[in-house]
């Protein structure tokens, strides 16, 4: 009889044997940064979450490297009357984001800073790319996702992360940063699946359809293995960095796609539904809220992310550290 118990009879023992473990350097931590000034608005499904104009933003990065969190992701928000068929907002040179950009690395030159390539938070539509006939136009979508990332790297971000889930939307990307001799690396949103976890973002982002679902680009979760054909894709195109999105409700993908793909560091998105209900159980005494996340976290890890995107990073290193 192999006795296994010996390796848990304390904490001390168990902790001697756990050979996975949450780092800061593990952690990307989003930001929704919003037009205006002396802004910080919590967002009601996201507890603990806000929206912040540029000048509240730069106060709360700074609170990130005393963390050892080293790592962000902006997301943009605008006014319902500034958004419009073509989400030409999103890709001005003078965008909130890139204002956010060119602001933190004035401030924090050292934080690597990575930005959402996606119209859905600019268009009058809600939806990820141009329209035609009520669904998305594939190809004339991706000059306006490359110009998007074109801005973001001018303005001096790391990363362009696309996410609208374009075919080709890598090498479209790739191809503008190559040609302007940019060096921004490209984390590519590659198996993205079309999940019910995404619900509180949409709130935070104001990026609700207004019709239909994406269901005909993001990717169907009941498929076992066109997420490791996007991710093949994506290299191919040309990304740096892959991820696989959401998170908890997709471990075996992120395991999948870490042993097909080794050599390519592997994001994972603890995305807002994902956040919101393990907050939200905690509040309701369902479990303890520090160990749910460190159990899920965990997990995540486990499985075979190299890094994770998570809302809960500041709380978990805050707690954790």
């Amino acid at each position: 009889m192999k006795r296994f118990r010996p390796y848990r009879i304390s904490q001390e023992i168990r902790d001697k044997y756990a050979d996975v473990r949450i780092i800061s350097s593990d952690f990307i931590y989003p930001y929704f940064v919003t037009e205006g000034e002396n802004i910080r608005a919590e967002i009601a499904s996201m507890e603990g979450v806000y929206r912040l104009s540029v000048d509240r933003l730069l106060d709360d990065v700074g609170e990130l490297p005393p963390l050892g969190i080293d790592k962000i992701l902006l997301f943009g928000v605008i006014p319902d009357n500034e958004k419009d068929e073509s989400g030409s907002r999103g890709t001005s040179p003078d965008s909130i984001i890139c204002r956010a950009v060119k602001a933190i690395k004035r401030q924090f030159p050292a934080i690597t800073v990575f930005t959402d390539i996606c119209l859905c938070e600019y268009t009058s539509h809600g939806h990820c790319g141009l329209l035609h006939h009520q669904d998305v136009n594939n190809d004339a979508t991706l000059p306006l996702l490359a110009e998007m990332a074109y801005q973001h790297a001018v303005a001096g971000a790391d990363f362009v992360a696309p996410s609208a889930m374009m075919d080709g939307q890598v090498e479209a990307i790739r191809n503008r940063l190559d040609k302007a001799g940019l060096s921004a690396r490209i984390l590519a949103y590659s198996a993205k699946y079309a999940s019910s976890f995404y619900g509180p973002f949409r709130d935070a982002a104001g990026s609700t359809p207004s019709f239909g679902n994406r269901k005909t680009y993001q990717m169907d979760y009941r498929t076992h293995d066109q997420g490791l054909e996007e991710i093949g894709a994506d290299i191919e195109e040309g990304a740096d960095w892959i991820m696989v999105k959401p998170a908890l409700a997709y471990l075996d993908m992120i395991h999948r796609a870490s042993v097909r793909f080794p050599d390519y560091p592997l994001v994972a998105y603890q995305v807002s539904g994902e956040y919101s209900m393990l907050k939200n159980g905690a509040k309701q005494g369902f479990f303890n809220e520090q160990q749910i996340f460190l159990e899920s976290l965990t997990a995540i890890k486990r499985a075979g992310a190299n890094h994770i995107i998570s809302y809960y990073a500041k709380d978990f290193l805050t707690h954790f550290h």
